[in-house]
């Protein structure tokens, strides 16, 4: 169907296929567009999502929550102002709000015209259906500024993906002040409590639940990348729902790996939404005539089953339709990192030597950290300069490599590609690289700076020598380091008014890095690390196979650190090492309980393999051993979060696989008080007609007369439980569940 349109005696033709529910495909479409009504239904599988074009061509949102089937119930209702102080303008949902006419809630997009105008419009032109794809094209009622919506539905798990390209067809270049993915849209009411995750540098992933109050809450990251601060992922439910199995909850993350904001917003009409994109502190991203901006993906989902379902549909979803090349559906492999052993007094004889004691404990991926290049000896110097240092490895890495092949192990290599030393060649040859305002001081941090990503020159120098690397050397996996946040983010080399786009360029390049390195490399793997978990998000999960959630590898902290993790992230992509003690709180904890914490995700060894005994080796390979023979259900099956360790001394959790043929629950006690046993762990998930066979991994606790039967009916797992026999401090268990019958 062919439009043309004219405003103001500027004309253009826009050709767009729009679909309407009048034949029995369309009808039978994930996305519908009921044209008697006006009214855009989307079905993503249990979700139903509905907006429609109101009398005044506004985007109006109608519903999102379970599924409804009858395309009749819904209907955009009229909403008028309550008073000359809340217009319609602001009382109305709308879809995508844009800073204009009386506009007093939180706007999606603002924007300042050359002519010092700020008054944006928006309504409604066009849409175009494509399978799972709609996008509704949006234009201000005088200006051709031309705002595309994009929804994607993934039938599977309920989720929907939202995102804006922002089009200036006008002659000359305008200010985009704020410019946000979505605004998504609770039932009308109060009543409602937020779920987010704050932190900082080993204290990452903390949990933090309020009461939603009138007035705006902001979860934000200005500091350039996704940020331990705040991660960008919400969740939603009613206070007072203590199940977390039960209930409905509406939840989201943002897949933007720079600056982002998610602010909630709840209107004294009762209204909550949710708001996020680009942060707009510092933003001003100048659009020219002619050019368009894609913000970035947000992603967000609906579930009656409660926070537990929810972070499972969040798992499974990320699994299968965000991480690259389909490796959310193997399995991680267990893995070695030299950095806790040696530093950066990195050699070949070193690295050989650790490399042979870890393969003999069934590892299957070598990792060497930092100081194999330039001169890397401490952390002041060398960065930028990704060249082998020759005194270490006098023959390059190849003889290393071509070592831990032999031994039946992968070869991984930390590098940190968006930093320079001052101390380096590349920086003395450089300086103009690294982020900075002209005549003013330069701040390090870690004894480094950042280099500029947002300059393409820039951007292909970092691809090069990353290319050269992987090419030159068997290299199966890089730990991507970035170990500190953007200051002085000046670009001195472009005009004033083109500055502030650094905060969206940089991210672009970095991504187009990791695309062009991937594709050129199929085989190529990656971590992303940002000194623990300050850059993680679903943009970066797109370019990377697995992220390291902390620095602090402290088992009891970890347990902690780990549940708030897989509210957002699967554990799948979760690293988690097995490290000495005394670690990080000064706290001796024994082998087997620093082994169970990191089994319950992607599991490592960073300890240093030259101080452990043979005894501690033993453990090691039997730990490893039970580990694979359960890896699967762990990386790709559905979590329960049994006993949280926030609740009490007691920690349990519960894996299960997703066709209920395996389970697998992990029990910490930190300590035990006034000889008090433990009630019995009532399991979640099982198939309740089934027989299981019960494998603990050991008998506990020692010198006591209970034994576990052998087999045990999912039936009674899930409504008599289980007792787990733990005393003392520090005492630990798993015990695998394999279904027998039917």
């Amino acid at each position: 169907m062919k439009f043309a349109f004219k405003f103001a005696g500027w004309s253009w033709s826009l050709s767009l296929v729009v679909l309407s529910c009048l034949t029995p495909a369309v009808a039978q479409s994930p996305i519908r567009f009921v044209k008697a009504s006006k009214i855009f239904i989307l079905d993503a599988g249990k979700v139903t999502y509905v907006f429609g074009i109101n009398q005044q061509s506004v985007l109006q949102h109608i519903y999102w929550g379970g599924h409804v089937g009858r395309e009749e119930d819904f209907a955009t209702p009229s909403i008028k102002e309550w008073s000359s102080f809340d217009l319609s303008t602001t009382t109305t949902p709308q879809e995508y709000p844009a800073w204009g006419a009386g506009l007093y809630v939180e706007p999606s997009l603002k924007v300042t015209f050359p002519d010092g105008n700020r008054d944006l419009v928006l309504h409604y032109l066009a849409h175009q259906i494509a399978g799972n794809t709609l996008t509704v094209t949006l234009k201000d009622i005088e200006r051709a500024l031309l705002v595309h919506l994009h929804y994607t539905v993934y039938p599977q798990t309920g989720m929907l993906r939202r995102e804006v390209t922002i089009e200036n067809r006008t002659d000359k270049a305008v200010v985009l002040e704020s410019a946000q993915s979505a605004a998504w849209y609770l039932p009308q009411g109060d009543g409602y409590r937020l779920r987010y995750l704050t932190g900082r540098w080993a204290g990452e992933w903390q949990l933090t639940e309020e009461p939603v109050h009138t007035g705006m809450k902001v979860l934000e990251s200005r500091r350039g990348s996704t940020s331990v601060q705040a991660n960008p992922w919400f969740a939603l439910d009613r206070v007072g729902n203590s199940d977390s199995e039960h209930g409905s909850v509406w939840f989201g993350a943002l897949g933007w790996s720079g600056s982002w904001r998610i602010s909630v917003e709840q209107t004294a009409q009762q209204q909550v939404s949710v708001t996020g994109g680009f942060n707009p502190f510092d933003f001003g991203y100048r659009l020219g005539a002619g050019e368009s901006l894609t913000t970035p993906s947000f992603y967000a989902g609906y579930t009656d089953g409660g926070i537990g379902e929810a972070s499972r549909i969040l798992h499974l979803f990320e699994r299968t339709e965000i991480l690259p090349s389909g490796s959310g559906s193997r399995t991680r492999p267990v893995l070695y990192n030299s950095w806790y052993a040696t530093e950066f007094k990195v050699d070949e004889a070193g690295q050989i030597a650790l490399a042979e004691k870890a393969a003999s404990l069934g590892v299957e991926r070598f990792v060497m950290d930092d100081g194999w290049f330039g001169e890397r000896n401490d952390d002041h110097a060398g960065l930028g300069d990704w060249n082998v240092n020759l005194r270490k490895f006098p023959n390059g890495l190849g003889p290393l490599i071509r070592h831990v092949k032999d031994l039946g192990m992968d070869f991984g290599l930390w590098v940190e590609p968006e930093m320079v030393n001052p101390d380096s060649n590349l920086y003395r040859q450089h300086p103009d690289w690294a982020m900075h305002f002209e005549g003013r001081p330069r701040t390090e941090a870690r004894n480094q700076l950042v280099l500029n990503l947002a300059r393409d020159d820039v951007r292909d120098h970092i691809f090069h020598w990353l290319d050269e690397l992987v090419t030159v050397n068997d290299i199966s996996f890089l730990k991507w380091d970035y170990n500190r946040n953007f200051s002085e983010p000046g670009w001195p080399e472009v005009p004033p008014e083109q500055q502030k786009n650094l905060w969206v360029h940089y991210t672009q390049n970095l991504y187009d890095i990791l695309d062009r390195l991937r594709q050129k490399h199929p085989r190529l793997e990656i971590e992303s690390c940002a000194g623990g978990g300050g850059r993680i998000d679903l943009g970066i999960l797109r370019r990377a196979e697995q992220v390291w959630p902390s620095d602090n590898t402290e088992a009891l902290d970890r347990l902690t650190i780990q549940q708030g993790f897989t509210y957002a992230y699967t554990p799948h992509i979760m690293m988690s090492w097995v490290n000495d003690v005394p670690d990080f709180n000064g706290r001796s904890v024994p082998l087997q309980f620093r082994f169970l914490m990191a089994m319950q995700g992607s599991l490592g060894i960073g300890a240093d393999l030259n101080r452990w005994q043979p005894e501690d080796l033993a453990v090691a390979k039997r730990m490893i051993g039970y580990y694979k023979s359960i890896r699967d259900t762990v990386q790709n099956g559905l979590l329960y979060r049994l006993a949280l360790p926030s609740a009490g001394n007691f920690t349990a959790s519960e894996y299960v696989s997703e066709n209920k043929s395996q389970a697998v629950l992990f029990a910490f006690l930190h300590s035990q008080q006034f000889g008090r046993g433990l009630p019995a762990v009532v399991l979640e998930g099982l198939d309740g007609t089934a027989t299981y066979a019960l494998s603990p991994l050991d008998a506990k606790p020692k010198g006591k007369s209970s034994v576990l039967p052998a087999k045990l009916s999912g039936a009674y797992l899930m409504e008599h439980g289980l007792p787990v026999l733990l005393e003392g401090d520090y005492d630990s268990t798993a015990i695998k569940f394999d279904r027998t019958s039917p």
